[in-house]
């Protein structure tokens, strides 16, 4: 079995557009917080200086976004309205963990421009590798957009789907579609240009509006989609981390085959 990791870090010295704060307590700053914490919530007295050369364990503090690093967007991300089910879109920790192991198909748009692109460049890439996407597949969108993680052009220079390609692929019974870029969604910067131009407002982040009527989840961010061999017949895994009532979760996606 070979497994492909197709995650991105969460890295404090990369550019983010929502800044990432990593503190990271030594070993023996760990030893002193651990005295500190048994002392004041259970009265117990313990000299760090009589652990092993001093130290406990490290300890890290991080504050960031769930939309951070790889991560699967929530069907409640996208509106506190559902038009199906319920009418309430539930919440990272409430969805099924089947829909995040199985099997995956890239599709690659790595010579597409900036923006989105539609059904026409979809039905494009089916026929070029010969496989139209199943029920339950994991669609990974290749653009190319990692490459640019950690600067401030992977926020403004990706592509992305618009509205009727994202239903295409719903309607194939795809519940999961990942892509390397910021966003399923074209760069901000490009649809508040054509929104400006058109006044159209169906431009306004389509493929994320589409999960408002068509429960589906996301996967951001991911990372190295030109590693895979071949376009399917890998399984991916794809597990969020279980936040409880939060609108996305992190996650460490790898690719599965055989040798």
């Amino acid at each position: 079995m070979r497994i492909i990791d197709l995650s991105s870090p969460v890295d404090a010295g990369g550019y983010e557009a929502d800044p990432v704060v990593h503190e990271v307590l030594t070993p023996r700053e760990g030893a002193l917080h651990m005295s500190a914490e048994m002392r004041e919530h259970f009265g117990i007295e313990f000299d760090p200086d009589e652990l092993p050369d001093g130290e406990f364990l490290s300890l890290d503090r991080i504050t960031l976004t769930t939309h951070t690093g790889t991560h699967v967007d929530a069907p409640s991300h996208y509106g506190s309205v559902a038009g199906y089910g319920t009418g309430v879109p539930r919440h990272i920790h409430e969805m099924p963990v089947e829909w995040f192991y199985g099997r995956g198909v890239v599709l690659d748009l790595t010579d597409a421009e900036v923006g989105a692109v539609g059904v026409a460049y979809l039905e494009k890439e089916f026929a070029r590798i010969a496989y139209t996407p199943a029920p339950n597949d994991i669609v990974l969108l290749h653009t190319g957009a990692d490459q640019r993680a950690g600067t401030p052009a992977y926020f403004t220079d990706f592509t992305g789907l618009d509205g009727p390609a994202v239903h295409l692929l719903l309607d194939l019974g795809v519940r999961v579609i990942g892509t390397d870029a910021f966003s399923l969604d074209a760069p901000f910067g490009n649809i508040i240009e054509r929104y400006r131009e058109t006044g159209d407002r169906s431009v306004l982040w389509p493929a994320h509006v589409a999960g408002r009527d068509r429960e589906y989840c996301q996967i951001e961010r991911l990372a190295n989609l030109g590693a895979l061999p071949e376009p399917f017949g890998f399984l991916v895994s794809c597990f969020p981390v279980k936040i409880t009532g939060a609108g996305a979760g992190w996650a460490r996606a790898v690719a599965i085959m055989e040798d």
